[in-house]
């Protein structure tokens, strides 16, 4: 499980992602977009410091913020990896889809460079559809190890979890809470009572059943530290069922996987 930081800037970042390392959080995801490379890296190192933890225990993501051309992507990530004040980056991936096929390809060869000369690690792609996957398969590039996409009971995204299975693509869901906005549907109240759990943990828990990567975010402290305990219990394959079966395709913030 990994840790957001959507909408936190300045101190309201750097201590959440404090608390979340604490915690036992291990994987970071910031964005060019979110405004918060800087403080995302330096709890980092500053959590690294203090607990003796090495740097390499900790998976640093962030993400391109536009699609303007080769030469912009690769100013773009140069300026992520000085922001975030780390010797390298985890993974990098291109925030969206828009901007069309030609752009879409100069950002993909930019993070493919990054990726050769080692400033970053791992390559992939947010909120991309079937058509946007498939554009890369036909060009014969290298694919991304992720897709990173709005994925929970009320958005299962059958057609692209099947496209990114098929090509061992792997799956992280930015918003598996769901943005609070079904916390009390009455399946997730019924489920979180038979497993005296709350609705927070019946989502993250179907997140990781389903194997996706989840990514729950909060600047709240017992928030944080509460949403990791998940590991205690488990749905069985019926109530999975049931929760695939909520799906309506609920837009939480934004969907630009139907882009051209």
């Amino acid at each position: 499980m990994g840790f957001g930081t959507y909408e936190m800037e300045g101190k309201e970042a750097y201590n959440a992602v404090r608390w979340a390392l604490e915690a036992g959080y291990r994987h970071i995801d910031s964005a060019e977009w979110y405004y918060n490379e800087s403080e995302c890296g330096r709890a980092i190192k500053d959590s690294c410091a203090a607990s003796g933890t090495p740097r390499d225990q900790v998976f640093f993501t962030t993400k391109l913020m536009n699609n303007s051309g080769y030469a912009a992507s690769k100013a773009s990530i140069r300026k992520s990896l000085k922001a975030s004040g780390l010797d390298y980056i985890d993974l990098y991936l291109i925030h969206s889809p828009i901007g069309g096929p030609q752009k879409r390809a100069d950002s993909w060869k930019a993070a493919v460079e990054a990726k050769e000369e080692g400033i970053v690690k791992s390559i992939g792609v947010s909120n991309y559809g079937v058509r946007h996957l498939q554009e890369m398969v036909d060009a014969g590039v290298e694919l991304p190890v992720i897709n990173q996409i709005d994925l929970h009971p009320f958005m299962t995204r059958n057609d692209i979890v099947v496209f990114c299975r098929k090509h061992d693509i792997a799956l992280e869901a930015w918003g598996p809470l769901v943005r609070g906005l079904r916390f009390r549907h009455p399946k997730l109240v019924e489920l979180a009572r038979r497993y005296n759990k709350e609705p927070a943990h019946i989502l993250l828990r179907y997140s990781l059943q389903k194997g996706f990567i989840p990514l729950p975010k909060s600047s709240s402290k017992a928030r944080i530290q509460s949403n990791l305990q998940v590991y205690d219990f488990e749905l069985t394959e019926k109530e999975v069922e049931e929760l695939d079966a909520l799906d309506e395709y609920l837009v939480t913030d934004w969907d630009p996987t139907g882009t051209p």
